[in-house]
């Protein structure tokens, strides 16, 4: 999907500072930031929104949320706790039409 943002980032076409990264997940840093950390989990696979998933896309996003677990051991932050927030649709505050989760953390509130 060249059209995707999200894709050419996990294909390297498009520079993002990357934080974690396996086999189905990456993860990088908001280029616009709500919070002192501020990161994007997105699954490899182009899936465009929850509200298009299928059967098959629940191991994906699960791996999402254990590399949300390893981003926030690896930043200290398994202690002290951050936020996991999914826009789905234009209503729901999606901008970016690939699936994704934003890891917040470092101050209380804020959007995202």
């Amino acid at each position: 999907m060249t059209d995707c943002v999200f894709c050419r980032i996990i294909d390297r076409q498009t520079p993002a500072d990357i934080e974690y990264e396996d086999d189905a997940v990456v993860a990088f840093r908001d280029i616009y930031p709500k919070a002192p950390v501020h990161l994007l989990i997105v699954p490899r696979r182009h899936i465009p929104s929850v509200m298009a998933m299928e059967a098959g896309d629940a191991e994906v996003l699960g791996r999402c949320f254990v590399a949300a677990r390893a981003l926030g051991e690896a930043k200290g932050l398994a202690e002290r706790g951050y936020r996991l927030r999914v826009h789905c649709g234009p209503e729901g505050g999606q901008v970016v039409y690939h699936v994704h989760m934003h890891f917040l953390a470092g101050a209380r509130g804020g959007g995202g």
